[in-house]
């Protein structure tokens, strides 16, 4: 971009490139999303893909944000290519995964030229006219730049698909999570395919959903680095696993920590191949047990108490059906002081902090807690008392 704009007499004065800035400025995200979601559902292979509108609209206000900056004169040229070519990879990515056709892809991010300049023309005045003339192919060369890197991604992810279904590889990686366990030798066969050693650290994650697309655009910006993360189809879910990688700043170290950030069943230090399948079958339930107050990868620290919930549920072990029968019989406020005051004290594991936390006097806790137990039978001073109701209320 910077030496495209160089080779242009575009902007060299000062008061057109001021007005050129004006007009991009009155240009709103929102509006050119609701204009271009408008069209691009006109397409047929748009309007049937397994692809939410929701996902459709977040990404093109994306785009439409990136290309408005980077048609600005004072842009950092280097930075906006490497801003587009993000967005690229998650457009790419996600729509061969959504299995849109390239020529509908292409058609669609064609239609963000013809959003822009439409809009541009309806904001500019008569006296634009030849400065809409001067960029009109600086705003051409922006979008199609976008549209060319979006296609070869989109293109190397077909075929990134082509060699998940085909590639011998993929075989050993699924031997790994097949019914039977493979032997030891098997496991030295199949680390020694992928490159590793049987006993190597590992991470494990499983991502359902729109969660897994996004697993996938982090696994294709490591690809795109020359680092491998694992995958295996797992029903609507996604398995994927990598070596542990500690280096700051390496693409496995990176795509981690992107990783840690999805709302995904995450299971770290795996102790190598042997133990990868039931870990994976951890970090599966730990996808399904993920709720709205839960902003990224569900962790085994933090959710144990629900797993253990769940395998409790499972067995048909009835867990705080009777605490529940006991609380019902006092007042709703009644109850909602004693839940609060047991759950305050289950996290802090203190009479002091607790009664800090909730702005009452220690005797005031204590006295609460003195009810519950009266009601519930259970002393939530006595731990495995306590940890019964923390699974119960996880």
């Amino acid at each position: 971009m910077s030496n495209f704009y160089s080779t242009q007499t575009v902007g060299s004065d000062g008061a057109e490139a001021r007005r050129w800035h004006e007009l991009l400025d009155r240009l709103l995200v929102a509006a050119l999303t609701s204009t271009f979601l408008d069209r691009v559902l006109q397409i047929p292979s748009y309007r049937k893909a397994p692809l939410p509108a929701s996902e459709i609209r977040r990404t093109a206000a994306t785009s439409f944000a990136a290309l408005i900056k980077s048609l600005r004169h004072d842009v950092d040229s280097a930075g906006m290519e490497a801003e587009r070519l993000r967005i690229a990879t998650e457009v790419g990515v996600s729509r061969a995964r959504a299995g849109i056709p390239v020529e509908s892809l292409m058609s669609a991010i064609r239609l963000d030229f013809s959003v822009l300049w439409s809009e541009l023309t309806a904001q500019a005045d008569e006296a634009d006219a030849a400065l809409l003339v001067r960029h009109a192919e600086i705003v051409w060369h922006v979008v199609d730049s976008y549209a060319s890197q979006t296609q070869v991604i989109y293109m190397a992810e077909q075929q990134r698909i082509l060699n998940e279904a085909t590639a011998i590889r993929q075989g050993y990686v699924a031997a790994v999570f097949g019914p039977v366990n493979p032997t030891t030798e098997m496991l030295d066969r199949i680390a020694n395919e992928l490159g590793l050693h049987p006993d190597t650290p590992l991470d494990v994650t499983v991502a359902a959903g729109t969660e897994a697309t996004q697993l996938r655009v982090v696994i294709a910006h490591a690809a795109r680095r020359g680092s491998e993360i694992f995958t295996h189809p797992l029903g609507d879910a996604l398995v994927a696993f990598w070596p542990v990688d500690e280096r700051p700043g390496s693409a496995v170290h990176e795509a981690a920590e992107e990783i840690r950030h999805l709302r995904c069943g995450l299971v770290e230090n795996v102790a190598g191949l042997p133990a990868l399948a039931s870990s994976a079958r951890i970090a599966g339930d730990l996808a399904s047990l993920i709720s709205d107050r839960d902003k990224g990868a569900l962790m085994l620290k933090r959710a144990w108490a629900r797993i253990a919930r769940m395998r409790l549920a499972e067995a048909g072990i009835p867990i705080a059906a009777d605490v529940d029968t006991a609380l019902a019989r006092c007042g709703g406020a009644e109850r909602e002081r004693l839940v609060e005051a047991v759950r305050t004290y289950a996290v802090t594991g203190s009479v002091g902090a607790a009664s800090e936390q909730l702005f009452c006097h220690r005797n005031t806790l204590m006295n609460r807690l003195r009810r519950f137990r009266e009601l519930t039978g259970i002393d939530v001073m006595i731990p495995d008392q306590i940890a019964r109701l923390v699974v119960a209320w996880s």
